[in-house]
Protein backbone atom coordinates (compact mmCIF):
# COMPACT_ATOMS: atom_id res chain seq x y z
CA UNK A 1 0.00 0.00 0.00
CA UNK A 2 1.29 3.46 -0.94
CA UNK A 3 -0.14 6.99 -0.38
CA UNK A 4 -2.71 8.33 -2.85
CA UNK A 5 -4.25 11.47 -2.54
CA UNK A 6 -8.17 11.24 -2.65
CA UNK A 7 -10.17 13.66 -2.54
CA UNK A 8 -7.36 16.11 -0.83
CA UNK A 9 -6.72 13.60 1.53
CA UNK A 10 -3.56 11.14 1.63
CA UNK A 11 -5.31 7.60 1.68
CA UNK A 12 -3.68 4.07 1.71
CA UNK A 13 -3.85 2.35 -1.85
CA UNK A 14 -2.52 -0.57 -3.81
CA UNK A 15 -0.46 0.52 -7.28
CA UNK A 16 -1.20 -2.80 -8.43
CA UNK A 17 -4.98 -2.85 -8.53
CA UNK A 18 -5.66 0.64 -7.42
CA UNK A 19 -7.58 -0.32 -4.44
CA UNK A 20 -8.71 2.39 -2.09
CA UNK A 21 -8.38 1.37 1.81
CA UNK A 22 -11.17 3.94 2.82
CA UNK A 23 -10.91 5.23 7.05
CA UNK A 24 -14.41 4.53 7.58
CA UNK A 25 -16.01 5.02 10.95
CA UNK A 26 -17.39 2.18 12.89
CA UNK A 27 -20.82 2.65 13.65
CA UNK A 28 -21.96 2.60 17.50
CA UNK A 29 -25.28 2.50 18.85
CA UNK A 30 -26.39 3.33 22.73
CA UNK A 31 -29.42 3.55 24.93
CA UNK A 32 -30.50 6.22 27.01
CA UNK A 33 -32.46 4.19 29.65
CA UNK A 34 -34.10 6.21 32.33
CA UNK A 35 -36.85 5.25 34.32
CA UNK A 36 -38.72 7.07 37.15
CA UNK A 37 -35.87 6.51 39.44
CA UNK A 38 -33.31 7.69 37.21
CA UNK A 39 -30.90 6.47 34.51
CA UNK A 40 -29.44 3.01 34.33
CA UNK A 41 -25.06 3.23 33.60
CA UNK A 42 -22.94 0.22 32.94
CA UNK A 43 -18.76 0.17 34.67
CA UNK A 44 -16.76 -0.79 31.23
CA UNK A 45 -14.82 -3.78 31.77
CA UNK A 46 -13.25 -3.81 28.51
CA UNK A 47 -11.30 -1.78 26.93
CA UNK A 48 -10.85 0.88 26.12
CA UNK A 49 -11.93 2.80 29.53
CA UNK A 50 -11.73 -0.17 32.19
CA UNK A 51 -13.48 0.59 34.99
CA UNK A 52 -15.07 3.85 33.65
CA UNK A 53 -19.11 4.31 33.14
CA UNK A 54 -21.02 4.42 29.85
CA UNK A 55 -24.11 4.18 28.34
CA UNK A 56 -25.23 0.31 27.24
CA UNK A 57 -24.16 -0.12 23.81
CA UNK A 58 -21.68 -1.31 21.40
CA UNK A 59 -20.98 -1.59 17.51
CA UNK A 60 -23.51 -2.54 15.09
CA UNK A 61 -23.33 -5.26 13.10
CA UNK A 62 -23.06 -5.12 9.24
CA UNK A 63 -26.60 -6.81 8.86
CA UNK A 64 -28.86 -4.92 11.62
CA UNK A 65 -30.25 -2.15 11.72
CA UNK A 66 -28.72 0.38 14.60
CA UNK A 67 -32.11 0.41 16.86
CA UNK A 68 -31.56 -3.36 16.88
CA UNK A 69 -28.21 -3.43 17.67
CA UNK A 70 -28.81 -1.19 20.52
CA UNK A 71 -31.46 -3.51 21.74
CA UNK A 72 -29.20 -6.55 21.55
CA UNK A 73 -26.24 -4.87 23.74
CA UNK A 74 -28.79 -4.17 26.33
CA UNK A 75 -29.70 -7.73 26.33
CA UNK A 76 -25.81 -8.90 26.41
CA UNK A 77 -24.55 -5.72 28.71
CA UNK A 78 -27.25 -5.51 31.54
CA UNK A 79 -29.68 -8.52 30.28
CA UNK A 80 -32.38 -7.20 29.95
CA UNK A 81 -35.49 -6.34 27.03
CA UNK A 82 -35.67 -3.07 26.31
CA UNK A 83 -37.65 -1.08 24.00
CA UNK A 84 -36.07 1.99 22.00
CA UNK A 85 -38.62 4.99 21.97
CA UNK A 86 -36.97 7.47 19.45
CA UNK A 87 -33.64 8.83 18.50
CA UNK A 88 -32.01 11.31 20.83
CA UNK A 89 -29.13 12.15 18.13
CA UNK A 90 -25.83 11.18 16.27
CA UNK A 91 -22.25 12.22 17.08
CA UNK A 92 -18.54 11.30 15.77
CA UNK A 93 -15.23 11.23 17.16
CA UNK A 94 -12.28 10.70 15.59
CA UNK A 95 -9.16 9.05 17.08
CA UNK A 96 -5.12 8.17 15.53
CA UNK A 97 -6.10 5.29 14.56
CA UNK A 98 -9.79 5.58 13.80
CA UNK A 99 -13.07 6.62 14.61
CA UNK A 100 -17.01 6.06 15.75
CA UNK A 101 -20.46 7.29 14.66
CA UNK A 102 -22.36 6.75 18.01
CA UNK A 103 -26.71 6.85 17.18
CA UNK A 104 -28.08 7.05 20.96
CA UNK A 105 -31.70 6.56 20.93
CA UNK A 106 -33.81 6.98 24.48
CA UNK A 107 -35.34 3.69 25.60
CA UNK A 108 -36.86 1.64 28.46
CA UNK A 109 -36.31 -1.47 29.98
CA UNK A 110 -39.87 -3.74 29.29
CA UNK A 111 -38.40 -7.45 30.86
CA UNK A 112 -35.81 -8.55 33.07
CA UNK A 113 -33.61 -7.66 36.34
CA UNK A 114 -30.62 -5.04 35.32
CA UNK A 115 -27.33 -7.18 36.31
CA UNK A 116 -23.63 -6.93 34.74
CA UNK A 117 -23.03 -8.94 31.16
CA UNK A 118 -19.58 -10.19 30.32
CA UNK A 119 -18.13 -7.11 28.96
CA UNK A 120 -19.61 -5.23 32.16
CA UNK A 121 -18.00 -4.72 35.47
CA UNK A 122 -21.26 -3.38 37.54
CA UNK A 123 -24.46 -1.87 36.55
CA UNK A 124 -25.59 1.35 38.34
CA UNK A 125 -29.08 2.79 38.86
CA UNK A 126 -28.20 6.96 38.98
CA UNK A 127 -30.90 9.78 40.13
CA UNK A 128 -30.29 11.92 36.94
CA UNK A 129 -28.42 15.08 39.18
CA UNK A 130 -25.99 12.51 40.25
CA UNK A 131 -24.90 10.75 36.96
CA UNK A 132 -21.08 10.30 37.56
CA UNK A 133 -18.80 11.48 34.57
CA UNK A 134 -18.79 8.99 31.36
CA UNK A 135 -16.25 8.09 29.84
CA UNK A 136 -16.93 9.11 26.07
CA UNK A 137 -17.48 12.44 25.34
CA UNK A 138 -20.32 11.05 22.83
CA UNK A 139 -22.47 9.66 25.88
CA UNK A 140 -21.88 13.00 27.93
CA UNK A 141 -23.67 15.18 25.06
CA UNK A 142 -26.31 12.27 23.92
CA UNK A 143 -27.07 12.23 27.73
CA UNK A 144 -27.41 15.86 27.52
CA UNK A 145 -29.68 15.96 25.01
CA UNK A 146 -31.77 13.08 26.00
CA UNK A 147 -35.42 14.32 28.18
CA UNK A 148 -34.95 12.32 31.26
CA UNK A 149 -38.53 12.57 32.08
CA UNK A 150 -40.26 9.47 31.91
Amino acid sequence: MVAQEVEGRPLPSCPGCGHIAFRDPKVVAVTVLVDAGGIWLIRRAIEPCVGEWALPGGYVDWDEHPSAAAVRECREEIGCEVEVDRLVGVQHAAFADGGVVVIGYAGRIVSGTPGAGAEVLEVGHFPVAAVPPLAFETHTELLSRADLTT
